[in-house]
């Protein structure tokens, strides 16, 4: 079984046309010969025993990591036991910075401030050998909906990718990833993202007609959760 722990949900305008997180996940997946199951850790639903996980995926969240929420508090306590049983682990966004924190990094404000819309990303020297990176070009467009950010990455993790904004948009530790990046979306959702926070934008001085015009497919990156599934279901 494939978990996808749920630790957040989108704005309910954009739920209510496409679906939550874990719907948008499990899209990408294209699971074939392993199956799925949702557990909302936000909610405090019971969290997995590893032995029992085929694979597990920690979504994305609008709360703030560095709030250190009960729920994500447990979350992250929980991890390393994840990481132990080499579990393939992959954590989008928030999930991507509780990784990081439970693993001995640091997650917060980024000096760069926020990072939104459909943005570069190159990948580095340890993606050639790398499951979820190894078959992608060395640079490709992705997503992105974040306030804070991975700002000192575990011991011992690989830095796969990043850029200008962001240096650390994606890391390996083990069987575990992180991406800050959303692999998931969609470029219909990418704009529905920006017209939900285009009066945040625009009072701080993004212009909203360039990042609507910005936004194009994603295909590479939604790579990663198709790669990530065959990864599992070779298990």
């Amino acid at each position: 079984m494939l978990y996808i722990i749920k630790v957040g949900s989108t704005h309910p305008v954009i739920a209510s046309r496409h679906g939550d997180f874990e719907d948008w996940i499990l899209t990408g997946l294209r699971l074939a010969t392993v199956d799925a199951r949702v557990v909302n850790a936000e909610t405090g639903a019971e969290l997995p025993h590893p032995a029992q996980c085929a694979g597990i995926i920690v979504t994305g969240s609008h709360s703030m990591i560095t709030d250190d929420l009960p729920w994500s508090l447990r979350t992250e306590k929980w991890i390393p036991s994840v990481i132990r049983a080499g579990v393939p682990f992959l954590g989008i966004c928030y999930g991507h910075q509780l990784l990081a924190k439970a693993t001995g990094g640091e997650a917060g404000h980024p000096p760069a401030g926020k990072e939104f819309g459909t943005v570069p990303l190159n990948l580095l020297p340890p993606c050639a050998n790398d499951p979820l990176f190894a078959s992608l070009p060395e640079a490709f467009p992705v997503h992105a909906t974040h306030s804070q950010s991975v700002l000192r990455l575990p011991p011992g993790a690989a830095r796969l990718a990043g850029n200008t904004h962001e240096p650390n948009h994606a890391f390996r530790l083990g069987k575990a990833w992180g991406v800050q990046f959303h692999p998931e979306y969609s470029a219909e959702i990418m704009r529905s993202y920006i017209a939900e926070d285009a009066p945040d934008l625009a009072s701080a001085g993004v212009n909203v007609a360039n990042l609507l015009a910005a936004v194009v497919e994603t295909p590479h990156a939604a790579s990663i959760l198709t790669n990530f599934a065959r990864l599992v279901e070779a298990r």
